[in-house]
């Protein structure tokens, strides 16, 4: 029997990282996929519809939520972003681990729905080291990034609802601490016992 895929839930304050992190975590471990978000958030010029995000306006995301489409949505910095719950129950069946990218409220309404699932927060270094970061992605304006910043402070003081801290001091070693905690992830009891005739 083929035992279900992990579903592993990943935050981080903005500018940490996270999405670069976890492009690399999928390229480098097999059987290890993302869910990609519907949000209403305007596209940045390098992103792709269906790719980084599946672009959608408020009318369209409100009526998902009408047909109760999503296992989890949130409003961060005025714009909706949501996880479709059919492709994550589907790919999960088919034995494949899923990373769901997204904010402190959508963790923890995943872990009510999914009490097995693996949670990871990952930070920076330190405050200033974000606040740095932000300022060399040229994305946004001053007050968008101390905006930004007090949203960091708030969702730090979420990290005890998370299993597993990740800091992002040094990236090539971040992504080895992320694939160590997928890997173990695959070696758990009810997941390994599931292969086994006589369990």
């Amino acid at each position: 029997m083929t035992p279900p895929g992990n579903l592993f839930v990943i935050a981080a304050p903005s500018g940490t990282g996270k999405t670069s992190l976890v492009q690399a975590l999928v390229e480098r471990t097999p059987g290890l996929t993302v869910s990609i978000s519907h949000t209403t958030r305007p596209k940045r010029p390098s992103e792709k519809d269906g790719i980084n995000y599946h672009f959608i306006d408020e009318k369209q995301f409100k009526e998902m939520i009408e047909r109760k489409e999503f296992l989890e949505h949130a409003i961060v910095f005025h714009h909706h972003y949501g996880t479709t719950q059919a492709w994550v129950k589907e790919t999960l069946a088919k034995g494949l681990d899923v990373i769901l990218e997204i904010d402190w409220q959508g963790c923890q309404q995943i872990q009510a729905l999914f009490p097995d699932c693996i949670s990871i927060f990952i930070l920076p270094p330190s405050l200033s080291d974000l606040e740095e970061r932000l300022k060399k992605r040229n994305q946004d304006k001053h007050d968008i990034i101390q905006a930004r910043l007090k949203d960091a402070t708030e969702t730090i003081k979420h990290i005890h609802e998370y299993q597993y801290l990740v800091i992002n001091a040094d990236f090539d070693q971040a992504v080895r601490e992320l694939q160590h905690i997928v890997l173990a992830s695959r070696l758990l009891r009810r997941r390994q016992a599931l292969k086994l005739p006589f369990y």
